[in-house]
């Protein structure tokens, strides 16, 4: 069992910049990938960046390239992801999540456990 906390979410005026965290309990977290997920309203669960927790290789969606960057601190169990540049369009729900390492990471498929997100709302 995977336990996933997001927290760091909040209203941010256009242009600013928020940090999000992710705490992470249950288990070891080497061979696991994770990232991040957005949903909007109406919209389906986005992704938004993932790492892997061994070799802390990131991955961007095409939402986050050039303004977000995601990182880990395994001594810690922490991950994070770092918002630049923040549009309108960048709110939602931010969702943690964690996988068993495979091919692919851009996929909702691709996780076994999420949190229970956490508000990014940004105001124009």
């Amino acid at each position: 069992q995977v336990t996933l906390v997001e927290s760091g979410g909040g209203l941010v005026q256009a242009g600013g910049s928020l940090s999000l965290s992710c705490a992470a309990s249950g288990r070891t977290f080497s061979s696991y990938v994770m990232g991040w997920f957005r949903q909007a309203p109406g919209k389906e669960r986005e992704f938004v960046a993932a790492i892997s927790w061994s070799y802390g290789s990131p991955y961007y969606g095409d939402s986050a390239k050039g303004r977000f960057t995601i990182a880990r601190d395994n001594a810690k169990n922490m991950m994070y992801l770092q918002m630049n540049r923040l549009k309108p369009e960048d709110t939602a729900v931010y969702y943690c999540a964690a996988g068993v390492q495979g091919n692919t990471v851009v996929g909702v498929s691709d996780y076994d456990y999420w949190g229970q997100g956490t508000q990014v709302t940004v105001s124009s």
